[in-house]
C-alpha cells in the first residue's frame, strides 16, 4: 500500500530509540520486537480499515522512520520519509478457528520472530484477518526502534477513532523533535543527572534481589501466571480511599513490600519501564520511550502506610531520571561494577501499562495475550481467579504487567521456576491480594507480612551473609574464584570490615560462615570479603584474579568479589580455617582494582 503527504526529516536518533536499536542488534527478535491485536469493529470494511492504517502512516513520523548506517556500525541517524510503502497481508477464511483472537494472536508472533531490518523496512508488519471478507482482527508485529507498548496502545486507539469518523487531535512529540530536546544544554543535563542517580543505585543497592540459592544463569524459561480479582480490585480502591494514595502507587508499594519480604531485602530494586511516560507531552507519543525508570524503595520502615508514603517520592525520583545515553549508562555500569566487585542484575521488572491509553490488550515481547480475559465483562470474573501461559524466555527472575486495576486487578507475572514452585508462585499472587486486603482496612505492621500475606522470606541458610548490601555466599566465591582460576585452591572470609591487613578472629572451623546471625539470616552488619589464592608457580596478580572472577559473574547473583586478594604459594594443611591462610607467607595482596600492593 503506498503513502504519501508526510514530511521528509533526518536528524539523530533518540536515547530511546539508540537504547532499542542495542537491545535489537543484540537480542533474539522474538525477544525484542513487540506485538499486539486489534479487534476490529463490526461491519468495518477492508478498505476502511487499510485506509485508516495509511492514514497512522502519514500522520505518524515513526512509522516513516528508517536508520541507515554502514554495515557492522549502530545506527546513530534517522531519516523520515515523505512517501512510502507498506504491506498488509489479508488472511480472508471461509470460517476461523474457534478462537479468532488466538489464531490472530498467533499470526502477530509469528510476524515477530523475523528481525527487522532498520535501515530500509516499514516498521510494522501487518495481517488482516477476515471472515468470508469481512475484517475480524489487526495482528501487528512491531519494530521496537520505533514503538513500545505505549504507542502500540495509542495507535491501536487512535486507528478505531479513525474507523469511527472521528477528528483526531495533532500528534503528540515526535522522535526527531524529542531528540532535538534531548541534545540540548538542558536535556544533556538531565541525561547526566540520571546517569549519576543509577550510579547510586547500583553501586549501594543490592546486586541482584534473588541472590540466593538456586538464582542461576541470565536467562530463564518462565510460565505465564495471571492473575483476575474482583475482590483485590475492591481492595486495592479502599487503600487509596483510606490512605489517599493513587491506585497505581498503592499497588507498587504492596509489590515492592512483597518482594522485598520474599527476598529478605532492606530494598526493593526495580526496572518500571513504562512510567518514563509520566509527563503529559510524553503521554500519546509515537515513539519508543522504552528505558527503564529504576526503583529503589527502602523498605525499612514499621508499616505499609509509611512505606506508601516513601513510594511516590522514590518513584517519581525514577521516572524523572529515566532518559540517558544508553551507551554511557552502560559504559558507567561496567565501571561502577568492576569497582564495587559485582554484576547489576536487571532480574526485577514491573510494567504497569493499566494507566495507558488502551493498553488492557496490549502485548509487549515479554507477555502473552489473553483479550478475551482483558475485555470481559466483570460479572463473569470470579473473585479471585489464577491460570497458566505459556513458558518465554526472559533475562529476569520477576516479570509483573500489570494490565488493569479496576474493575478488576488483571496482571501476568513470570516468575523464575527455581525460586518458586507452582504453588509458591501462586501463593505469592495470593499473599498480594492478601497485602491489599488488609491494608484496606487499617495500616499494616512491615513485621507482620508472613502472617497478613503467607509469604514466607527465603531460607538461604548459615554461609550467607549480607556483605556491601548484597546477600552473597562466601564458599560459592571461593567456588566460582578457583573455577575461574583453573582450580587452584581458594578460600574466602566474611569479615566485618576489618582494617587493611587486619583479620577477624577464628571461631569456628570454616571461618566463611559468619558467626552471628541476625532474624532472617542476615548479619548483624555488613562487612567485606577478603580471599585467599594459593597460586604455587602459576604468576598470579590480584587484578588478574579479580579480572577472571568478573568475568565470571554474570548468571551468579550470590556471587560477589572479594574486597581484597591475598596471594600465597601454598595452601595450609588446615584450609578450612582463615587463621591458617594467615600464617602463609604472602607473596602478593590488593585490591585487584588499582596498583596492587605487593
Amino acid at each position: 500500500m503506498a503513502y504519501a503527504g508526510g514530511e521528509e526529516r533526518r536528524g539523530p536518533v533518540t536515547m530511546g530509540q539508540a537504547n532499542m536499536i542495542r537491545c535489537m542488534l543484540r537480542d533474539e527478535p522474538e525477544h525484542i520486537n513487540i506485538h499486539d491485536v486489534w479487534p476490529v469493529p463490526e461491519g468495518t470494511r477492508t478498505e476502511s480499515a487499510i485506509e485508516a492504517l495509511r492514514a497512522l502512516a502519514i500522520r505518524h513520523e515513526a512509522l516513516r522512520t528508517t536508520f541507515p548506517h554502514a554495515a557492522g556500525s549502530t545506527p546513530r541517524e534517522q531519516v523520515v520519509a515523505a512517501e512510502g510503502t507498506f504491506t498488509v497481508i489479508v488472511l480472508d477464511h471461509e470460517y476461523l478457528p474457534d478462537d479468532p483472537a488466538g489464531y490472530a494472536e498467533s499470526s502477530a508472533r509469528r510476524a515477530r520472530a523475523e528481525r527487522f531490518l532498520l535501515d530500509r523496512d516499514f516498521p510494522l508488519r501487518i495481517s488482516l484477518v477476515a471472515r468470508s471478507g469481512a475484517p475480524v482482527f489487526v495482528a501487528v508485529a512491531a519494530s521496537h526502534a520505533v514503538t513500545d507498548v505505549g504507542a502500540l496502545a495509542v495507535l491501536k486507539e487512535e486507528w478505531l477513532s479513525l474507523l469511527a469518523g472521528e477528528t483526531l487531535p495533532p500528534p503528540s512529540l515526535a522522535p526527531l523533535d524529542l531528540a532535538i530536546e534531548e541534545a540540548s544544554p538542558a536535556g544533556l543535563r538531565r541525561s547526566e543527572a540520571s546517569l549519576r542517580y543509577w550510579e547510586r543505585i547500583i553501586r549501594t543497592g543490592p546486586q541482584a534481589m534473588f541472590a540466593e540459592p538456586g538464582a542461576e544463569g541470565t536467562e530463564v524459561r518462565t510460565p505465564q501466571l495471571t492473575l483476575r480479582s474482583r475482590r483485590a480490585a475492591r481492595a486495592l480502591a479502599l487503600v487509596a480511599e483510606r490512605t489517599g494514595g493513587m491506585p497505581s502507587t498503592v499497588l507498587l508499594t504492596a509489590w515492592c513490600a512483597l518482594v522485598a519480604h520474599r527476598t529478605d531485602q532492606h530494598a526493593c530494586v526495580a526496572a518500571v519501564p513504562t512510567s518514563n511516560r509520566y509527563h503529559p507531552r510524553l503521554a500519546r507519543s509515537v515513539n519508543t520511550l522504552s528505558q527503564d525508570a529504576l526503583l529503589s524503595l527502602d523498605v525499612r520502615v514499621p508499616t505499609f502506610d509509611a512505606l506508601l508514603r516513601k513510594a511516590w517520592g522514590a518513584a517519581l525520583n525514577a521516572y524523572r531520571h529515566s532518559r540517558f545515553d544508553a551507551v554511557a549508562l552502560w559504559e558507567m555500569i561496567g565501571r561502577t561494577t568492576r569497582e564495587r566487585g559485582s554484576q547489576f542484575a536487571r532480574d526485577v521488572v514491573f510494567n504497569d501499562v493499566s494507566t495507558l491509553p488502551a493498553t488492557v490488550a496490549t502485548v509487549t515481547s515479554a507477555t502473552e495475550r489473553d483479550a478475551a480475559a482483558a475485555t470481559a465483562d466483570a460479572a463473569t470474573v470470579p473473585d479471585l481467579e489464577l491460570s497458566w501461559g505459556p513458558d518465554q524466555v526472559l533475562p529476569t527472575r520477576v516479570l509483573t504487567f500489570v494490565y488493569a486495576t479496576e474493575p478488576l486487578l488483571h496482571l501476568s507475572t513470570w516468575v523464575d521456576p527455581a525460586l518458586f514452585k507452582r504453588d509458591e508462585a501462586e501463593a505469592f499472587l495470593t499473599g498480594l491480594v492478601r497485602l491489599l486486603e488488609a491494608a484496606a482496612t487499617d495500616d499494616v505492621p512491615l513485621a507482620s507480612l508472613t502472617e497478613v500475606t503467607g509469604v514466607r522470606p527465603v531460607e538461604r541458610g548459615p554461609r550467607w551473609c549480607r556483605i556491601d548490601g548484597s546477600w552473597t555466599s562466601p564458599p560459592l566465591v571461593a567456588q566460582a574464584l578457583s573455577e575461574a582460576l583453573a582450580g587452584l585452591p581458594v578460600h574466602v572470609t566474611a569479615d566485618a570490615a576489618a582494617p587493611h591487613g587486619d583479620a577477624p578472629d577464628d571461631h569456628s572451623p570454616d571461618s566463611s560462615t559468619p558467626d552471628a546471625t541476625a532474624p532472617g539470616g542476615s548479619t548483624p552488619q555488613d562487612g567485606a570479603l577478603a580471599a585467599y589464592v594459593a597460586a604455587g608457580d602459576t604468576p598470579l596478580t590480584p587484578a588478574q584474579a579479580h579480572t577472571a572472577l568478573m568475568d565470571a559473574l554474570p548468571g551468579h547473583p550470590g556471587v560477589l568479589a572479594p574486597r581484597r586478594y591475598v596471594i600465597v604459594h601454598n595452601p595450609p594443611a588446615e584450609a578450612d580455617r582463615t587463621s591458617a591462610w594467615l600464617r602463609q607467607q604472602i607473596l602478593r595482596e590488593g585490591t585487584g582494582r588499582d596498583r596492587d600492593v605487593t
